[in-house]
């Protein structure tokens, strides 16, 4: 593996983000929503840096990776997404590489009708989201790759990594 983005850069760009959306959001209440499980050290590390009291967290599993690739279709541990409706909802995920996965749940949170939807993530693949989703606040645009660390995973593994790591196949016996 190499790196891609260190832990410094992470953290120096995590504390501008915060900043952008401390402004944003002043004098609004918003749920800050973390898309388990790979954006949950961004999103704790995000979430710190919010300067607000008007703030709730929550949390939703979604999930459309199998190994390095998508599967296409998304599973989602639905819980009651009507506890949304009306609220202002911060949607953070750390990578939007297809899109498949906001999609389906921007889908699914229009039935609920909450009162505004941004998202933030951490990284885009835009060459290959191609503006399907729109993010509102992003941490790094990164070129096709298959990325692991601060929270990213390969089927459950190197989440613990303090950088983001570029995996190639010839990792595999890492």
């Amino acid at each position: 593996m190499r790196t891609l983005i260190s832990a410094e850069e992470l953290k120096k760009r995590v504390q501008e983000l915060g900043k952008q959306i401390t402004e944003d959001y002043k004098g609004k209440d918003f749920t800050f929503l973390i898309i388990l499980k790979g954006s949950t050290l961004f999103g704790a590390d995000l979430f710190r840096e919010i300067k607000s009291h008007r703030v709730e967290l929550d949390c939703i599993r979604l999930s459309s990776y199998h190994g390095t690739k998508s599967t296409g279709s998304v599973s989602m541990d639905q819980g009651e997404l009507k506890r949304f409706e009306g609220r202002n909802l911060l949607i953070v995920e750390d990578i939007v590489d297809t899109g498949t996965t906001l999609s389906f749940f921007l889908k699914e949170l229009e039935k609920v009708h909450p009162e505004s939807v941004k998202i933030c993530s951490l990284f885009e693949k835009k060459e290959v989201n191609r503006g399907r989703v729109k993010v509102d606040y992003l941490g790094f645009d990164i070129r096709n790759e298959f990325i692991v660390g601060y929270g990213l995973d390969l089927d459950q593994k190197y989440r613990n990594l303090p950088d983001i790591e570029i995996y190639e196949e010839s990792d595999k016996n890492d």
